[in-house]
């Protein structure tokens, strides 16, 4: 079905702190699973866009890893980039933060949209923690005291409260111009580039604790056959010493990472898929820019 000639058509950056959940609000808002979401802190590494098609709308939200001042890495410092770039291409800016909490980062992330000079929603995540709810009012006069913002929206991204009237209200705040995607059109990022982050999710959700950034997932290899997916996949660690923690003893736990990766790439992708997963070491390449740029971390 063609979209209608004129829309409220543009870019919305989701911008804020790590775990603030601007990957499950993505999410919420493209009704799909497009940004993988683990309670670790900057797990998105990326940018990711994500299409929300409305009847009189089209929203392309850019999902960024969460802006920080602790980047002493190389790949901190490129997740920072990232996070800052989209700010660039956004028509309209999303300030993400949680309910009644305001940190040295949240800080960090307005002043950056203050230099950018962007129009700018607050999004006050998390609400439904909130109890009473009338503990959110003070929260809320501070936050609007904080910046011109064009609106302030609560909402719970985890169970999608709210979300409609975000979408109303980022709709509303869109230049009308011709559609800028296709009606069909969900995110700009590749099959292999969701499947590899699908296990490092699950991979993450396993090694929570023991095995804090230093891993990284490369599709080496996509293949259809016999009506099925073949994939094959390398779980990059920075030391010798994290293989076994990856692998597991007699392999458990890789091969656990590997079924539950299965089981929600065969959901989101409604087709059959044979996942092969190895695990090989490259030093330090958190450090490395070459490493960085081979797995599609830096341009």
């Amino acid at each position: 079905m063609p979209l209608a000639t004129e829309l409220h058509c543009g870019f919305a950056a989701l911008i804020g702190r790590p775990n603030v959940g601007k990957s499950t609000l993505l999410n919420a808002l493209v009704g799909a699973k497009l940004s993988i979401v683990t309670p670790r802190p900057q797990t998105t590494r990326h940018r990711i866009l994500g299409l929300a098609q409305l009847p009189d709308a089209q929203i392309a939200f850019l999902d960024t890893p969460g802006l920080h001042r602790q980047a002493n890495r190389a790949l901190n410092k490129v997740m920072n980039r990232t996070a800052a770039a989209a700010l660039s291409e956004a028509d309209l800016v999303v300030l993400v933060v949680e309910a009644l909490r305001w940190m040295h980062d949240d800080a960090l992330a307005l002043q950056r949209i203050e230099r950018a000079g962007r129009p700018a929603i607050a999004v006050v995540n998390k609400v439904d923690r909130v109890r009473p709810r009338e503990r959110l009012l003070p929260y809320l006069a501070e936050l609007a005291a904080r910046h011109p913002f064009l609106a302030l929206v609560p909402v719970s991204a985890l169970k999608a409260q709210g979300v409609a009237d975000l979408l109303r209200t980022i709709a509303s705040h869109l230049p009308k111009s011709p559609p800028l995607f296709d009606r069909d059109t969900l995110t700009d990022r590749s099959l292999t580039f969701r499947i590899a982050e699908t296990v490092r999710e699950k991979l993450t959700l396993e090694v929570n604790q023991e095995l804090p950034y230093g891993i990284a997932v490369q599709v080496e290899r996509l293949e259809e056959l016999e009506g099925r997916l073949v994939v094959d996949a390398v779980i990059w660690v920075e030391r010798e010493g994290q293989k076994p923690i990856v692998i597991g003893a007699g392999g458990e736990r890789l091969k656990r990472v590997g079924s539950a990766a299965r089981r929600a790439l065969n959901a989101q992708l409604e087709r059959r898929l044979h996942l092969n997963l190895w695990v090989k070491v490259r030093e330090n390449w958190a450090d490395n820019a070459r490493a960085l740029k081979d797995l599609g971390l830096e341009s």
